[in-house]
């Protein structure tokens, strides 16, 4: 196995594949949206980034250069009836931004944000609301949208992978939009799901949406458990919508989950900096929180 990064011709520039997902949206309160995935940008070759785009360009670092390297938080989980969940804070390597999940819309009739991928959207009684959109470059998809014409209609967030899912009235919570799946570090992992729909009632039956694959949280169950579910840290997944609890009187949502960042390149290692491991020919160089890596 390759050891320590200081090789001849270590000063010379080369390219690296990346993965960079920033932190997920957090979840809308009281039967709120579902927070969308942070955006997933991805230079792994064979794979896709987020948002259906094929895998991105290589990114080329200066040998011996110190880079920056930011690592999202999630957005944090609603705690009031009338308060979108927080949008996920963006992660950075270099030139390369992913843009953090959009919260998931509240109770009073709320679009979903726009971010890396778009939070869920919230009807109750009102018109159609629509998920929100996914930034761009293309990194994440939409999340779902509040169908409207009925009540109690919830979208789950948009995942990495797939829309998130559409609030039908009435009484229904959309579940959050699958991520996807990287083998950058060796192993097939799955990243970057939206949250789902926090639980709409009817009578005594509670419907909540299922978290997307990849880090989405679930949806909240009102009455249950209204504080929601957040997303998995270190896979931008994002936090569920919540539901009101009558035990405690609180509106609770879940937060985002945090981003990653991941780069790799074929051979001995020439880098230092995050957790580094040698998979399949590739030295690889892994970041769960902010950090330097030294080119």
């Amino acid at each position: 196995m390759p050891i320590l990064g200081i090789v001849s011709g270590a000063s010379r520039p080369y390219t690296v594949e990346y993965l960079v997902i920033a932190g997920g949206g957090g979840g809308g309160a009281v039967r709120g949206g579902g927070g969308g995935a942070g955006g997933y940008r991805n230079a792994t070759v064979g794979e896709t980034t987020g948002g259906g785009g094929v895998a991105e360009s290589f990114l080329t670092l200066a040998g011996g250069t110190a880079y920056t390297v930011t690592v999202g938080g999630g957005g944090a989980g609603s705690t009031a009836d009338v308060t979108k969940g927080g949008t996920g804070n963006n992660s950075v390597l270099s030139t390369i931004t992913a843009s953090g999940g959009g919260g998931g819309g509240a109770n009073q009739n709320q679009a979903g944000a726009t971010g890396g991928s778009g939070g869920g959207a919230t009807d109750n009684g009102g018109p159609s609301f629509a998920g929100g959109t996914a930034a761009s470059p293309t990194q994440g998809f939409a999340g779902g949208a509040a169908a409207g014409g009925g009540t109690q209609s919830i979208g789950g967030g948009g995942g990495a992978g797939v829309v998130g899912g559409i609030g039908i009235p009435s009484n229904t919570a959309g579940a959050g939009g699958n991520g996807l799946s990287s083998i950058i570090n060796g192993t097939a992992t799955t990243r970057g799901g939206g949250g789902g729909g926090g639980s709409s009632t009817t009578g005594s039956v509670p419907f909540a949406g299922a978290g997307g694959t990849g880090g989405g949280a679930s949806g909240g169950v009102q009455d249950a458990d209204g504080a929601s579910h957040g997303g998995t840290v270190n896979t931008g997944g994002g936090g569920g919508g919540g539901g009101f609890h009558l035990a405690s009187g609180t509106y609770l949502a879940g937060a985002g989950g945090s981003g990653i960042v991941m780069l790799r390149y074929a051979g001995e290692q020439r880098g230092i900096g995050g957790t580094y491991t040698f998979a399949r020919g590739y030295s690889i160089h892994t970041f769960t929180a902010s950090s330097t890596y030294t080119a």
